[in-house]
């Protein structure tokens, strides 16, 4: 069975490229630095059903992910989650929280309609993500 990305992450992100393991997505609101990593693997919900290797795997580049964003954003805090309530398919979500943003202390979920980037800011996002892009050997 091949590996496909889940339509509600194809609809709500956009694609920064591959890891070694992941699909690497944007999601598509510059209310907040938020990166996905969904391992490329068929019919994962669980980080436990992950080899050990792909396991292994996913901690270096989720933390190199979050390593670099927290030094591009300059974010007070990092969430990481892999929720899976809304899309059964494994993904973790990096988010750059600083304090008093929108939604600090509480979570980001459900606190407005996601704010989709404009071409402009789309762009310079992704050239600001670069550094983290290389360091986790996107292509």
């Amino acid at each position: 069975m091949a590996f496909e990305l889940h339509p509600r992450l194809a609809a709500d992100t956009i694609s920064l490229g591959c890891s070694p393991l992941c699909e690497v997505r944007l999601m598509n609101d510059r209310t907040w630095p938020w990166v996905l990593l969904v391992p490329r693997r068929p019919d994962i919900r669980e980080i436990h059903e992950l080899s050990e290797g792909d396991q292994q795997q996913l901690v270096r580049e989720s933390s190199a992910l979050g390593r670099s964003m927290m030094e591009i954003f300059a974010g007070d805090k990092l969430n990481v989650a892999a929720l899976g309530n809304m899309v059964p398919q494994l993904h973790l979500h990096h988010i750059v929280r600083h304090e008093g943003d929108l939604a600090w202390p509480g979570p980001v979920w459900g606190v407005q309609p996601a704010v989709p980037y404009t071409d402009e800011e789309l762009a310079g996002v992704r050239r600001r993500l670069e550094p983290a892009l290389r360091m986790l050997g996107v292509n």
